[in-house]
């Protein structure tokens, strides 16, 4: 079986960090490079957590790229706390050592380099706002056609949002570049939208189970939850959206990289027509669903519907298990 390349493009948060790992620990899987954005944290944060994140996993090997510090066009919108101040949980130590490790070559020229060295061969996930992508498309319009495939942490598909009343965070971080990308992305594209994570989310008493094992991944990411609101059974009150869904742990991220790693993960997809939208005060980044394709495009997207949950569960265990 030929080796999966992959590209992981974040803003490392907590969510993504746990991706990260899933896809580290996978089988004959390599990741090619990591290449950081702004979003959950600053740029620099998130270059600092992905090298944390490598540490962990001993994996320091993999080159990580510093990439988009800000949007497309703007404007610029204040980053939040969910995931603490620096993005994963504010308890760790901050360091300067990682700025050694990060590699010289813009995150943006380095994905299109990767992809030129590994043409149709690359599958490419993203798991934060979408800026680097779209620059990246925007230098070599060529892109799309040498990937082998995209995946999107992302977007919504029922006009329900985590950042305004609809739109999601990640799009309407960068709603331009959001809208660029799935204009512009024509390899076949898979995307987890924010619903579909939250309709999918596990229980609290299995998240328990995860991180009080005795391994290095368990005990970092116990670290790393402990003092963020958002792993806080207060989590699900009546002021947050996710109550919407019920209650329970939802790994974002670890979606989009799952349904890459095993497609079997995702039970059912809609191919459909999809745009960003980017004017209006609440509509700005909320991603249109166009199952009719009345906007006749040629290129369709599949928006993850259902997933197994046993091999997501099995997928999240094996990740665990890195000593």
């Amino acid at each position: 079986m030929a080796q999966k390349l992959l590209i992981i493009d974040t803003d490392c948060g907590i969510d993504d960090a746990l991706a990260i790992i899933v896809a580290l620990a996978a089988p004959n899987v390599k990741v090619l490079g990591v290449t950081c954005c702004f979003g959950n944290t600053n740029v620099d944060n998130v270059c600092m957590n992905v090298m944390r994140v490598l540490t962990v996993c001993q994996q320091t090997q993999i080159p990580v790229f510093k990439g988009s510090a800000a949007p497309l066009l703007g404007p610029e919108l204040p980053l939040k706390d969910h995931f603490g101040t620096d993005g994963l949980g504010g308890v760790l130590k901050n360091s300067e050592d990682w700025k050694q490790l990060i590699q010289k070559e813009h995150a943006v020229h380095a994905i299109l380099r990767l992809v030129n060295e590994n043409p149709g061969q690359v599958s490419l996930i993203a798991l934060g706002p979408l800026t680097n992508l779209a620059l990246a498309v925007r230098l070599d319009p060529g892109l799309p056609q040498k990937l082998k495939d995209l995946y999107v942490m992302g977007g919504n598909m029922e006009g329900k949002g985590n950042m305004t009343p609809s739109s999601e965070f990640n799009f309407r971080m960068d709603a331009e570049s959001a809208y660029v990308v799935l204009e512009e992305y024509t390899c076949p594209t898979h995307i987890a939208t924010w619903e579909f994570t939250c309709r999918n989310k596990l229980s609290w008493e299995y998240f328990e189970e995860l991180v009080n094992q005795k391994t290095s991944v368990a005990q970092f990411i116990k670290k790393i939850t402990s003092k963020c609101w958002a792993y806080s059974r207060d989590f699900n009150s009546s002021n947050n959206k996710d109550v919407l869904f019920g209650k329970g742990f939802v790994p974002y991220d670890a979606f989009a990289v799952a349904a890459c790693l095993d497609s079997s993960v995702i039970t059912e997809s809609l191919r459909c027509a999809v745009r960003v939208e980017v004017r209006g005060e609440l509509g700005r980044g909320m991603m249109i669903v166009d199952a009719a394709n009345t906007l006749k495009k040629g290129h369709l997207a599949f928006v993850m519907r259902t997933c197994d949950l046993k091999k997501f569960s099995s997928m999240l265990n094996a990740s665990f298990q890195i000593a």
